[in-house]
């Protein structure tokens, strides 16, 4: 299975209930994080009432990035298509990943989340480009009724995970990283992070996304893998 390839190391999550609803904000926010090495971003707002508002806020986001990083949306193929976004992120009980894929065609971006051995190992089946893997650490950005997998779950799951897809596969982790725990879970096999408080609720955002990048792409080389 061979689709779009996506750059991980440094993945914004747009979390509308953590850094607020206002489309213009959310944009300016994007663009910063971007400017700073961003390489990845999502939209994310669970429970949408208002999908027309959900829909401008992404139509904004997306203009303000101006292709200069992929923006992803959280669970809705829907508003993915509508706002001709570059894919989706889907959790274990969204659309499958096949039906997203007949919907958004062999071009778009689709993320998995992984939080057990035996998800990764469904991953030979599934037309996915990435995986992130988690929660690693706690965290308060989201209600996780899981208990974090710590960095030796996230290492066991990432191998299974590469077992069943090939180590071509990129592999994210997430939840509770920020720039004292980076490099450890970059060194224990992350092609990446996914971040939200530890990136847009930083005074300056910009300087924030350069100083995690630079992290990530320090880990990366330490660990013999290209940055």
């Amino acid at each position: 299975m061979t689709g779009p390839t996506v750059d991980l190391r440094v993945y914004g999550i747009l979390d509308v209930d953590v850094c607020g609803g206002a489309g213009d904000r959310l944009a300016a926010m994007a663009a910063e994080a971007v400017a700073g090495g961003c390489t990845l971003l999502q939209y994310r707002e669970k429970g949408i009432e208002d999908a027309r508002a959900a829909l401008a806020r992404i139509r904004a986001i997306r203009a303000a990035v101006a292709g200069r990083a992929p923006l992803l949306v959280n669970d809705r193929v829907d508003l993915a298509l509508a706002a001709e976004a570059e894919g989706v992120h889907l959790g274990q009980s969204d659309m499958h990943p096949a039906d997203a894929r007949r919907l958004l065609g062999a071009s778009s971006i689709i993320g998995i989340t992984l939080k057990t051995g035996a998800q990764a190992d469904e991953l030979y089946r599934l037309p996915v480009d990435y995986a992130c893997i988690g929660g690693v650490f706690a965290t308060r950005s989201k209600n996780n009724p899981d208990p974090p997998v710590g960095i030796d779950g996230f290492q066991r799951i990432a191998f299974r995970a590469r077992l069943a897809r090939g180590s071509a596969l990129p592999v994210g982790a997430i939840a509770g990283i920020d720039a004292s725990n980076v490099a450890a879970v970059v060194a224990a096999g992350a092609d990446g992070v996914a971040l939200i408080s530890a990136l847009f609720g930083a005074e300056s955002i910009e300087a924030r996304a350069r100083d995690l990048r630079d992290r990530v792409d320090g880990a990366l080389r330490a660990r013999g893998a290209a940055a």
